[in-house]
Parts: structure tokens; sequence; C-alpha cells
């Protein structure tokens, strides 16, 4: 069985959201050791990950550097954090592989996801980033071309396109890799956003890929039969945030469409989780299941957490 298991922000951060590298460090080599555990019971593992506080880390460099030193942007981001969290997730699965006397290898794959120039969200750019700032202190950037709005008494904040995942252009390099049997690790924070040009090369683009939307691509793409959306709580509930919260078990794609409907998920934190795990369904994966990380082993087989399946099923 091959799953794909989406690493949200949690298992790349301390419990309260620190990013150090000392808490950093801490939180991967327990996610990895729960991925280890699913290996040793013979589970084929792909793995992504979520990258918002270091790239939100690297832009604070940007900020206070900006007078010195030109910004990178964000494609550069995305290939750094991608480097960063893979050499992380690299160790810390060797380690706990060997400790479980498991002769298998990782392997951690840069990784190009391609969006249309066109999309929409490139003319409305409303994904926010980094930090809040006093005007005088994001004036610098807005000059070097970067978007940012004012969001009242807490200052301005850059805002970024969020553009579709088309395709995850590294693909048959990480089926290449699965082959001879490693570990993959791929599509880190949803991928570098690249951009075919009219001469067929490829260009990097200023946007934020979601990054479970860009999980449920990549596990259509690499035949996975599940995908695993590890965040911070054990299911999706309707009605969050209101006396009627309900937890969300078992669902049909559609059920699960509808109550995304009536807006029961927010769009910035569940709502991607749910659209990610209904479309890997509807696309003929065999289930999807969001969760917390401590219940991965159980959610792998579609007995924990909120468990998308197809209709006949």
């Amino acid at each position: 069985m091959r799953v794909l298991i989406a690493l949200g922000g949690n298992a790349m951060t301390g419990p309260d959201g620190s990013a150090t590298p000392a808490a950093q460090t801490a939180a991967v080599e327990l996610a990895m050791k729960r991925v280890a555990d699913l290996v040793a019971q013979g589970v084929e593992v792909v793995l992504t990950h979520g990258n918002g506080p270091q790239v939100g880390n690297l832009l604070v460099k940007n900020e206070l550097a900006a007078h010195v030193v030109p910004p990178v942007t964000l494609d550069w981001c995305d290939a750094q954090t991608q480097g960063t969290i893979g050499f992380l997730i690299l160790n810390a699965l060797e380690k706990h592989l060997a400790d479980r006397h498991l002769r298998r290898r990782v392997a951690v794959l840069v990784t190009r996801t391609r969006v249309d120039p066109d999309d929409p969200a490139f003319a409305s750019p409303t994904k926010p980033i980094g930090r809040f700032l006093p005007k005088a202190e994001a004036q610098p950037l807005i000059e070097r071309g970067q978007r940012w709005v004012d969001l009242g008494e807490r200052g301005w904040r850059r805002v970024v396109p969020s553009p579709e995942p088309l395709e995850i252009l590294d693909a048959p390099a990480a089926r290449a890799l699965i082959s001879a049997r490693f570990i993959v690790v791929a599509s880190g924070g949803g991928g570098i956003p690249v951009v075919r040009q009219p001469d067929g090369s490829l260009r990097g683009v200023e946007a934020v890929i979601d990054k479970d939307l860009a999980a449920a691509l990549l596990a259509r793409t690499l035949a996975a039969d599940a995908l695993v959306i590890a965040t911070d709580v054990d299911h999706v509930q309707r009605g969050f945030g209101t006396g009627q919260a309900a937890p969300v078990g078992r669902i049909q794609p559609a059920d699960l469409r509808r109550l995304a409907a009536a807006e029961h998920f927010a769009s910035g934190s569940m709502g991607p989780k749910v659209e990610a795990a209904v479309r890997f369904v509807e696309a003929g994966g065999r289930f999807a299941v969001i969760t917390s990380l401590d219940h991965i082993a159980e959610a792998v087989t579609g007995r924990f957490g909120t468990v998308v399946t197809a209709e006949n099923q």
C-alpha cells in the first residue's frame, strides 16, 4: 500500500509554534519516529511537508536586510526551505530506520510545481504571508515591487498569489526513486512555483502554492492508494468555533463538499485540507484522511480521523 503523508506545520515546529533550529529539529525527530513505525509495518511511504514558518523566517531576513542586500524571491525561499527541511527529515528518518534495522534509503527531491501564468490569482493576490509591519517598514519592500495591504491596527502585511497547482514537474524522478525502494520526500511547501515560457523554458514566480492541494496532485501523480493529511487536530469539525461543533468521521466527497459550501471550514486553514482530500478521492484514490500526527498509524488503515471515501466504498 502506497501512502502519501502531508506533514503540516505542527510537524515542523515546536509545540508553541516556535521555529528555532532546536524546535524544528525536535519536531521533525518526533514526526520521523512515527513515519519509521509505518515503514516497519510494510507501508510504502511518500512524504511532503509544509514550510510556512520557515518561509516566514526568510521573509523577516529579507525585510531586515533589504537596505543591504536585495530580497530574494519567493521561489528562492521555497527552494531554500525544501533543502533545509529535507535535510532535517533525511537525517531523522535515516536514524529511526536504522534503529529498527530497516535497510531503506531516503531521498529528498527539490521539486517544481507548474502553475498557469494566466491564473486569476496573479491578478488578485490574496494569500497573506510573513509578519505585520508598520507602513514605514513595509515601504522599502513595496518600492521593490512587493504587494502589501493595510490591515488596520495590526499593520501592513504582504499578500501574494496562490495559484492552482497543475503539474508536479519532477514526478518522473520521484517515480524512479520509489522504484529503487527509496522513501521519497517531494513537493515541500507545495513545490517551487514555476511557469512555462513561450520558448518552453521554465521560470520561477512570486507565489505560494497551497501545500495540501499540491499533496493531492502529487498523490494522484504517484498513484498513491491513500492520502493522509497530518495536522494538529484529530478530526475535521463541522461548525468549528460554535456551540454546535462536532467531529466529522467517515464521509463521502459530496457530503464533505456540501459542508464546505456551507462554510463550516476556515478558508485559510482547514478549507484547503478538505478540498485536497475530496479532490484525491474524486480522482480515484481509495481514501483520504485528515487527522493529527499522533494518529497516522491508524489513519493509514482508514480507522481514525476524518476519512473521505468514494461513494461506492
